[in-house]
C-alpha cells in the first residue's frame, strides 16, 4: 500500500514539475523573437505528427481472418501490424524447431523432442511477454491462441510424460529409450500433440499472412 501511494506521489510530483516547465518555456516563448516561436512551435508539431504516425503505423490496416483450429473450430479474428509481427514471431519459433516434425515409431529420440516441445512453450511465454496485449471485440487474438496452445495442448503432455521418461532416465541409466517400457505409449501422445500444434501453427502463418505455410513446414500443400 505505502509503494503504491509512493508512487502516485513522485507522478504528482514530477507531473507537477513538467507543468511548472511548460509554463515557464511558454512564457519565455513570448519575451523572444516572433520568428523562434514559429520555428519552436514548428519543431513541436513536427514531433507530434512523427508520434502521430508511429502510432498509426503499429495499429492500422484491420484485417479480419478467419481461421479453423480443429480443437477450437472457426474462430475470426481481427489484426493489425502488431498482431500480426506476433503471429510471426510465433510461426517462426515454432515451425524451426522438431517438435512440430512427426517422429515415427524407431526415429528420434523422445527426450530430444520434450525438450524442443518444453523450448517452444518457454519461448512462447517469453514473446508472449515481451509484446503488447491485443484488443478484440470477440475475445480472441493472437495472444489468447497462442495462450490456449501452451494450456491445452503443451502444458498437459509435458506434465505427464516429463517426469515419467525422467524417472526411467534416472533409474535405469544404462538403458536406451528402445527399453523403456512406455515408450510407445509416449510416442502415440507426442504424436497427437505435435498434430494438434501443427493446426496452431499454420493459424499463426494465416494471422501473420504467410502465403503458403505449408512449403516452410515441409508438408503437402492443401488442395
Amino acid at each position: 500500500m505505502i509503494a503504491v501511494f509512493g508512487g502516485r506521489a513522485v507522478r504528482v510530483v514530477v507531473s507537477a514539475l513538467a507543468g511548472c516547465g511548460a509554463g515557464i518555456a511558454l512564457y519565455g516563448l513570448r519575451q523572444i523573437n516572433s520568428s523562434y516561436v514559429f520555428a519552436i512551435g514548428g519543431a513541436v508539431l513536427g514531433v507530434v505528427v512523427a508520434l502521430g504516425m508511429d502510432v498509426y503505423g503499429r495499429t492500422a490496416r484491420l484485417t479480419e481472418v478467419r481461421i479453423t483450429v480443429p480443437q477450437l473450430s472457426e474462430l475470426t479474428f481481427v489484426v493489425n501490424n502488431d498482431a500480426q509481427r506476433v503471429a510471426w514471431q510465433l510461426f517462426v519459433e515454432s515451425v524451426t524447431r522438431t517438435s512440430t516434425q512427426q517422429l515415427d515409431d524407431n526415429e528420434g529420440l523422445l527426450r530430444e523432442a520434450l525438450t524442443s516441445l518444453y523450448g517452444l512453450f518457454a519461448t512462447t511465454r517469453e514473446i508472449l511477454k515481451s509484446s503488447r496485449p491485443s484488443t478484440s471485440k470477440n475475445g480472441f487474438t493472437v495472444e489468447s491462441l497462442a495462450v490456449t496452445l501452451l494450456n491445452r495442448e503443451l502444458r498437459p503432455f509435458l506434465s505427464k510424460w516429463h517426469p515419467i521418461l525422467r524417472e526411467f532416465e534416472k533409474s535405469e541409466p544404462d538403458l536406451t529409450e528402445s527399453a523403456w517400457p512406455r515408450a510407445d505409449e509416449c510416442r502415440r501422445d507426442l504424436r497427437q500433440v505435435q498434430m494438434n500444434t501443427r493446426e496452431y501453427v499454420l493459424a499463426f502463418a494465416r494471422l501473420a499472412g504467410v502465403q503458403d505455410p505449408h512449403i516452410m513446414m515441409g508438408t503437402e500443400t492443401r488442395p
